[in-house]
């Protein structure tokens, strides 16, 4: 019976949990024998691989995080590291490896592959969807809908006591969870690392909404700009609104896994199985236009990722230049 073994890397995401037990349970309709690698990277070099079954899986499927667990290797940077995650694998004689991870995971199985040749598949899992080649990576629905309760709360608060909220989301590069959670929670701002601001522009709108009746104010700021405290100062000095700042940090990570993130989950997982099993080798499942595709892993790390012009232009009243 062939191997297959699957690993966690990077940030956790909710849809990890879904994923691995839709790996066990595909891996068996396959005919072939799943193992987990315990630890990201790290795992593979101090093999800690061990073989999966059924009962593995059990009752993880509601669950946030991963049940694997995962990590950020700087070990696996080293070459004579990535070679001892290799010689772990041949010894088990696990030749295919499905790898849940984002951009700095899949560039580390790049190279992984082409020095090792060992194939793998990448399903791209990070909360700030920030992969080229997909417009949606696992996580980031649930993801979405933790910011999405949490500021609905805040704006009951702010909406009583007529204040400022500056709330500050995940996202150190992009501002994709920022972006779509403005536009769904219906805040009069938004700050991402992508668009550059012109605080007077939004002065004089602010000012203006304020003369027709507006008495709060909700702002969503990318991590990435580190200016949630001067944007609450700024409230206060040139707004004239009592102003607070949420950080939501790691909550965002967390979570019961949504209805659409477990379907994204069983799907993905699918199709990379299924690449693994077809004899690509070094692929990573992307889903764009409704639809799920497998494409080479030089695609994906060959260029950044940007927010589509669509969505932009949706937001272009909250993004002011």
């Amino acid at each position: 019976m062939n191997k297959i073994a699957i690993l966690c890397s990077g940030g956790d995401v909710s849809g990890m949990n879904p994923a691995i037990k839709r790996f066990v349970e595909y891996s068996f309709e396959q005919g072939l024998k799943p193992y987990f690698v315990y630890g990201g990277f790290d795992g593979l070099i101090d093999n800690t691989i061990k073989e999966a079954g059924y009962s593995d899986v059990a009752g993880i499927i509601h669950r946030g995080g991963t049940k694997i667990y995962s990590a950020r290797s700087t070990r696996f940077k080293e070459e004579k590291f990535r070679a001892i995650a290799a010689k772990n694998l041949r010894t088990l004689g696990i030749d295919k490896l499905v790898v849940l991870g984002g951009d700095g995971s899949f560039h580390g199985m790049e190279l992984f592959f082409k020095e090792q040749n060992i194939s793998f598949c990448g399903i791209p899992s990070t909360i700030d969807n920030d992969i080229n080649g997909t417009q949606y990576c696992l996580g980031v629905d649930t993801a979405l809908n933790v910011i999405k309760t949490a500021t609905d709360n805040i704006r009951d608060t702010a909406s009583s006591f007529k204040r400022a909220f500056v709330i500050e989301v995940m996202g150190r590069d992009c501002g994709y969870l920022a972006l779509v959670s403005a536009l769904t929670s219906g805040a009069e701002m938004c700050l991402i690392p992508e668009i550059p601001y012109d605080l007077d522009t939004i002065k004089k709108r602010f000012l203006r909404e304020v003369k027709e009746g507006r008495n709060y104010f909700i702002a969503v700021v990318a991590e990435g700009l580190k200016n949630s405290q001067e944007i609450a100062q700024w409230f206060e000095k040139e707004i004239g609104f009592e102003s607070r700042v949420t950080v939501l940090g790691h909550i965002q990570r967390g979570g019961n896994p949504t209805v659409r993130e477990r379907l994204m989950a069983y799907q993905f997982t699918t199709y990379a199985i299924d690449a693994l099993c077809s004899g690509q080798k070094d692929s990573v499942i992307c889903y764009s236009n409704g639809a799920f595709e497998s494409k080479s892993i030089k695609e994906i790390t060959t260029k950044k990722y940007e927010i589509g012009e669509e969505l932009l232009t949706l937001g272009k009243r909250l993004l002011q230049k």
